[in-house]
């Protein structure tokens, strides 16, 4: 079992101007101590979450954020928990996960899904479209980073997008390209996208049950489109605070090991580099004997 560090809230500390530096040392604390991963979320307002978070507390422009993590880490993926389809066109999509990936020396991973945050896309002004069109949109954003990731260069022609080229220079340095992870669990559109698409899912670890149905409707959907099920990496959000008992916590881990689950994305609930910090000493090295 694996840890992903999801770095979602830049309140703490509450000075923006240490922001940086805390992200910095955060990130080179994780990527020292063997977590695998490290993500941010595609977010322009914060999330309003009762009691948490509201829309007016600071977030940060995703690709940005992850470019600057590219320079002070070495081993850790980097990637959005998850790019919002709507948010970028395709094809600059495409050529943004690939920049990172040249500069981060092959660590970029493409998280992607249908979009939902209204209030900043109207806020902002990005297109708010029916749920439909947006999976629609997504299908064909898949493809088109899939086909900019190839040998070929022509043109692609959807029913929302349409390019003339799909030439990316240069290639990315991840082969045969970067990893494509769809977020969210949706069992008729977005399993079936994962299952046509992905090399990995990103679900809710909303209790083994649950998450254990959602696998096998993805199982489903593999057998139907002839995809080999075990190909995909399976990983999940842990919402709960992990260090308050860590060994509840690697109990659940494992109960989520032993359903497939190889990656389980943590998040700070206190200042994030004494998070980042306890997670390497207490967490680890226990779950490193998961498996």
């Amino acid at each position: 079992m694996k840890l992903g560090l999801h770095y979602w809230n830049y309140s703490t500390p509450a000075d923006p101007a240490r922001i940086a530096a805390t992200l910095a040392e955060t990130a080179r604390v994780a990527d020292q101590g063997g977590i695998s991963a490290l993500t941010v979320m595609d977010h322009y307002f914060q999330m309003e979450r009762p009691g948490m978070s509201t829309a007016e507390e600071p977030m940060l422009e995703g690709y940005t954020a992850l470019g600057y993590l590219a320079a002070v880490t070495e081993r850790v993926t980097l990637g959005m928990l998850v790019t919002g389809v709507m948010y970028r066109h395709p094809g600059l999509l495409a050529k943004i996960v690939t920049s990172l990936d040249v500069l981060s020396g092959g660590r970029a991973v493409l998280g992607v899904g249908a979009s939902w945050y209204e209030r900043e896309q109207r806020g902002l002004g990005v297109p708010v479209v029916p749920m439909g069109e947006r999976f629609e949109r997504l299908e064909e954003t898949l493809r088109i980073c899939l086909q900019m990731w190839s040998d070929d260069n022509g043109p692609f022609d959807g029913t929302h997008y349409q390019l003339a080229e799909t030439l990316c220079v240069p290639a990315p340095l991840t082969r045969p390209r970067p990893s494509i992870m769809i977020g969210g669990a949706g069992e008729k559109k977005t399993l079936l996208l994962v299952a046509r698409y992905a090399d990995a899912c990103n679900l809710f670890a909303s209790g083994p049950d649950e998450v254990a149905h959602k696998l096998d409707v993805l199982r489903g959907h593999c057998e139907a489109e002839g995809r080999d099920y075990d190909a995909i990496a399976k990983t999940a959000v842990y919402g709960a605070p992990v260090l308050d008992d860590p060994d509840a916590f690697l109990a659940e881990a494992a109960a989520y090991a032993r359903l497939g689950i190889s990656t389980l994305q943590v998040s700070p609930d206190r200042h994030p580099v004494e998070f980042a910090n306890g997670v390497v000493e207490h967490l680890v090295p226990r779950l490193a004997d998961l498996g």
